[in-house]
């Protein structure tokens, strides 16, 4: 089966040419005690027979300068694609965002809105100055990661998402689901979004691993997210080096989870998907 990460991050070690400017300030841990070069990902990937990898912006690393990620995207073409961060309240992120598409050579753009370093959730990404981010992603096709928590942030997704219900939105770590709490429950919260027929869905470890811990009441959650969605909505990713596991051994987790996930369907979580959303994964590894 062609697998393909959605989900993954690189930290040069060449502090000089790439220096460390996290977002609001605050370096994330794992940035700095177990950071992976490009060099390190396409071996990783090696052994654990990944065809392709989404190389995503390491916000709590490097901000908004993406230069890391395209710059390894270049010389490995082959293998990765890059996804940065942008500010989408600059007054010309629009222009921007079409600037670090077609020149930049950006496959997508990730929104950091929750996170590690960031603990209160911002609902800045649906405030009336980000629309013309929002319409020129439209128009370009470009999907938009956003790294998010359900809950109080999840009425401005979905107003977003009413207002440009053709923009490409692929929610991170499905949002945080609390799988853990009630599968159930979860699988109902995350089911109710696919009436928002372009958000997609990115399945990581931090949903997979509570999914794991509940054993047979994972299907509480797994069979109408599936249903609701459909499995060519969903995404896997490792959130590899920010998960502690090794790369096969998160590829392990997925397959071990979805076993019982029809094969058509397992074909479209672990590749189908993500070329989908990111064209430039199309054509032979």
């Amino acid at each position: 089966m062609d697998i393909i990460d959605t989900h993954c991050h690189i930290i040069s070690d060449d502090t000089t040419r790439y220096p460390r400017a996290p977002l609001g300030g605050k370096q994330s841990g794992w940035a700095s005690t177990r950071p992976v070069t490009a060099d390190g990902m396409a071996a990783a990937m090696d052994e654990a027979g990944i065809s392709r990898s989404v190389l995503v912006q390491a916000t709590t690393a490097y901000g908004y300068d993406n230069s890391y990620v395209l710059d390894s995207r270049a010389q490995r073409s082959d293998r990765f694609i890059a996804v940065g961060t942008v500010d989408p309240l600059r007054p010309d992120a629009a222009d921007n965002l079409a600037k670090v598409v077609a020149d930049d050579g950006l496959s997508g753009v990730r929104l950091f809105t929750s996170g590690s370093t960031v603990p209160i959730q911002g609902e800045w990404f649906a405030a009336p100055e980000t629309y013309p981010f929002w319409e020129k992603a439209t128009d370009l096709g470009v999907t938009v990661c956003i790294q998010m928590r359900l809950g109080p942030a999840t009425a401005q997704l979905e107003e977003l998402l009413r207002r440009f219900p053709s923009v490409y939105v692929l929610l991170d770590h499905m949002g945080y689901p609390d799988v853990a709490a009630s599968p159930t429950g979860a699988g109902k919260e995350v089911a109710s979004l696919a009436q928002h027929p372009g958000l997609h869905l990115k399945l990581t470890h931090r949903t997979l691993e509570p999914l794991r811990d509940v054993g047979r009441e994972a299907a509480g959650f797994l069979e109408p997210v599936l249903a609701a969605f459909g499995a060519h909505r969903i995404a896997w990713g490792s959130n590899l080096p920010a998960a502690e596991q090794s790369l096969p051994e998160l590829l392990a987790l997925a397959q071990a989870v979805l076993i019982d996930v029809p094969q058509a369907d397992r074909e479209e979580i672990f590749a189908g998907t993500a070329r989908r959303l990111y064209p430039g994964l199309t054509g032979p590894a």
